[in-house]
């Protein structure tokens, strides 16, 4: 469980403005993980699970800080200072808020379907936000071979979002 906490806390860090906002929304994911520990049925992809949990919590606190006032802009590029502020937008309305949660939950499912090796390496580069020399320091592999990984990865996720950007 720490090896998760760290990752779903890196995860949560990149898309909120304060180390103590990221906190606040780890304890509420953990927290719904264990109000959801009585449920009859298990939770099969606790990994994809608390990712979705994370990122409904994320989207759960720009709303409510919606009501607190503008967000700062850029002073060079007249964009929110954090990117998330954008992609997170609460205004939206709900066709797209829900086509946005389709992708998360179809992301999650085709990350659950890779080889764990490749999931690692997509999961740290590009949901937490590290370059591949931390990840060659973290998992002892080269860079080339987990440039390699992940090129695997994203062929495979591009393929099966394919079928989900058709639908939509």
């Amino acid at each position: 469980m720490k090896s998760q906490r760290s990752r779903l806390l890196g995860f949560i860090r990149n898309r909120v403005q304060t180390d103590e906002d990221a906190e606040d929304i780890l304890q509420d994911v953990f927290y719904q993980l264990l109000s959801s520990y009585s449920i009859t049925e298990p939770i099969e992809q606790l990994s994809s699970w608390l990712f979705t949990v994370a990122r409904n919590r994320i989207v759960d606190w720009y709303r409510k800080r919606r009501h607190r006032g503008p967000v700062p802009l850029d002073d060079e590029t007249g964009l929110p200072m954090n990117p998330e502020d954008f992609l997170f937008d609460p205004a939206q309305k709900p066709d797209e808020v829900y086509i946005r949660s389709l992708v998360w939950t179809e992301l999650g499912e085709a990350l659950d379907e890779l080889p764990e090796e490749q999931r690692e390496v997509f999961i740290l580069h590009e949901l937490e936000g590290r370059s591949f020399i931390e990840i060659a320091e973290i998992t002892g592999e080269s860079v080339n071979t987990l440039l390699s990984r992940k090129r695997y990865a994203v062929l495979y996720l591009r393929e099966v979002l394919q079928e989900l950007y058709n639908e939509v």
